[in-house]
């Protein structure tokens, strides 16, 4: 692989680093007041980066998912809170709705949604349903031109201010289906999730679908398709949460090997203690044996990407009509969903041992919420629970070597 940077990649970076720096202050000061940071999405929208990924065709940036990874790692360093915003909105959000749906809905949806004028959230998990969505208890029934919809989903990024959010119900035979439901809809009702232990930008809701009525147009992808989509999208949401932690660990680092310089203590700088040095060089390993696994994970997923898109326009078809039967998309897939879920469990592990160490070196100040470290650190104790909990990762990876017969879940 070659990750040397084309010009075109350069400067997309530099807008990012430097909308990052624009909307720092505000995030730190919105993190103590659990409150969004309103500076984001009109900063990041004169950038271009709530469409990096998304085809010019539909108004974005047309990048590659490398590209936007390493987009990605650098908000991941203003901290967890900000980076999901992304993922809820580009990831799991905008990706999902560009290779499942048809296209009257990406006509209709994504141009607003690379503007800003709407944002976009997913809503999978639910009480009863974290690691395992085929126990989704959310029904949907047909009736006439519409879908009802009746349930309940819980951790939803972006929720309480999303425009348009992608859920999951199951119909009386149990066959999961994917929507796009609008905010403004019948019997949507949102309350926000409070008393978090971090991510404190980011706004996540309880979502009520009261018997909720949703278009048949809005429905994702074909009826059945549901559980194929919401496994197709945890890809890439493992990607965008390593990427994110690239991004904590390497900014862990900076502020620890900053402020071990200046604090003295029994006569010299921390820095000059061992177990500090100790400290550094653990973080130093955690990110290089991340980054290039992360960016590996990133091409595999490219090139997934990309054999789709080809077989689109050879067959005039969409992504619904691939299959198992389909040897290298087959293969394709499970390369990148392995990969992915390789680089989420690697990556966020460090980023919270990072995190850890980089308050230990801050002692009592470490303690504050004010300390870039200590938000890092409560964010980084959410990153090994969603987008599959690492235990259920490492079963996963498992399995991806021992073969489906040896499922234990």
């Amino acid at each position: 692989m070659n990750f040397d940077l084309t010009q075109k990649q350069k400067d997309l970076l530099q807008k990012v680093d430097l909308a990052c720096k624009k909307i720092r202050d505000n995030e730190e000061k919105s993190y103590l007041e659990e409150k969004l940071n309103e500076l984001v999405i009109p900063e990041f929208a004169k950038i271009g980066m709530l469409g990096c990924p998304i085809s010019k065709k539909y108004g974005g940036l047309g990048f590659d998912i490398t590209t936007y990874t390493l987009a990605l790692e650098r908000i991941g360093r203003e901290g967890s809170s900000l980076r999901t915003f992304f993922s809820a909105h580009i990831s799991i959000g905008q990706m999902v709705l560009q290779g499942w749906g048809n296209e009257e809905q990406k006509k209709r949806y994504l141009p607003h949604t690379v503007s800003g004028r709407s944002v976009m959230g997913f809503a999978l998990t639910e009480p009863e349903a974290g690691s395992d969505p085929a126990s989704l208890q959310t029904k949907f029934v047909k009736k006439g031109d519409n879908y009802i919809l009746k349930g309940k989903k819980h951790w939803v990024g972006n929720g309480t201010f999303a425009k348009v959010i992608i859920t999951f119900a199951k119909d009386k035979d149990g066959k999961i289906s994917a929507f796009l439901i609008d905010s403004d809809s019948s019997g949507f009702i949102v309350k926000e999730m409070k008393n978090k232990m971090g991510l404190l930008t980011v706004k996540n809701a309880e979502i009520t679908l009261q018997d909720c009525v949703v278009p048949k147009n809005n429905l994702l992808g074909k009826l059945g398709d549901g559980l194929n989509i919401a496994f197709s999208s945890l890809i890439d949401g493992r990607l965008s949460v390593a990427a994110g932690s690239l991004g904590v660990m390497r900014d862990c680092m900076d502020e620890s090997i900053s402020y071990a310089k200046q604090r003295r203590q029994h006569g010299s700088e921390l820095a000059k203690k061992q177990l500090i040095q100790q400290h550094v060089a653990k973080m130093a390993i955690n990110l290089e044996s991340a980054r290039w696994l992360v960016y590996k994970a990133a091409d595999s997923r490219q090139k997934l990407h990309d054999y789709v898109e080809r077989f689109k326009v050879i067959t005039k078809s969409w992504s619904s009509k691939l299959n198992r039967k389909n040897l290298q998309y087959s293969t394709l897939r499970s390369n990148a969903d392995n990969l992915a879920s390789i680089a989420k469990f690697h990556a966020s592990n460090g980023a919270f041992d990072s995190s850890n160490r980089a308050v230990q070196i801050f002692g009592s100040e470490g303690y504050k919420k004010t300390t870039r470290v200590t938000r890092h650190f409560l964010d980084s104790r959410a990153i090994i629970i969603y987008e599959g909990a690492n235990e259920v990762l490492e079963m996963k990876i498992a399995l991806h070597q021992l073969g489906d017969k040896y499922r234990s879940y």
